[in-house]
């Protein structure tokens, strides 16, 4: 057998041996991730966490559907340091509106624009609760997830514009009743919060 043809078999068996490495590891760790508490998973809750959040999270919900009761509108500002030394703050924009957007009219709608950034704002109140303060460092993980985010959703939204500081309104409302027409003003706020200026990685020209 010539040698190029040994060299080009040894390396696709080591491409798939560490494939299965690798497959093998990730099963090891979801498992450890989503059952019980045990003295290995307690010993290397960082690297499991590290690992599984918060790409890889695992959940029940599609045995035990939990509908939401409330509708979120999440909203994004920026603001950047201008060449007089102020600072420079955008209007607020709808990044929940621009989610529905991308999703209505479409027949296979993208996963990400329907949960994505849901997703990373339950996932930071769960860490955070209400007073913003990441306290555990899955909590500031999900709080740059969060940031990283909205700022690409803005970016992407409007582009050229710079931007070094972000900062989201979550506005909570009730789910309206089955017999309101449309026409009816949406119900009013339950909650109106107002999270801290982030920074992020400088965005735009």
């Amino acid at each position: 057998m010539p040698a190029g043809s040994r060299a080009l078999r040894a390396g696709l068996h080591s491409a798939v041996g560490l494939f299965l490495v690798v497959a093998l590891i990730h099963v090891v760790v979801v498992f450890l991730a989503v059952a019980p508490s045990n003295s290995l998973s307690r010993r290397y809750s960082q690297q499991i966490n590290a690992w599984v959040y918060p790409l890889f999270e695992q959940n029940w919900r599609l045995f035990a559907p939990n509908p939401d009761s409330v509708n979120r509108q999440i909203l994004a500002r920026t603001a950047r340091t201008a060449s007089d030394g102020g600072m420079r703050v955008s209007p607020w924009l709808d990044l929940t509106a621009v989610d529905r957007a991308a999703v209505k009219h479409h027949v296979f709608p993208s996963h990400t624009a329907q949960n994505l950034l849901r997703r990373a704002w339950s996932s930071y109140v769960d860490t955070h609760g209400a007073d913003d303060t990441a306290r555990s460092e899955r909590a500031a993980m999900m709080q740059t997830y969060l940031g990283n985010i909205a700022a690409d959703r803005v970016a992407g939204h409007d582009k050229g514009r710079r931007f070094d500081f972000i900062q989201l309104r979550v506005v909570t409302r009730p789910v309206a009743a089955p017999d309101a027409t449309a026409g009816d003003r949406p119900p009013t706020p339950v909650e109106n919060r107002l999270l801290p200026w982030w920074k992020v990685t400088p965005h735009g020209k």
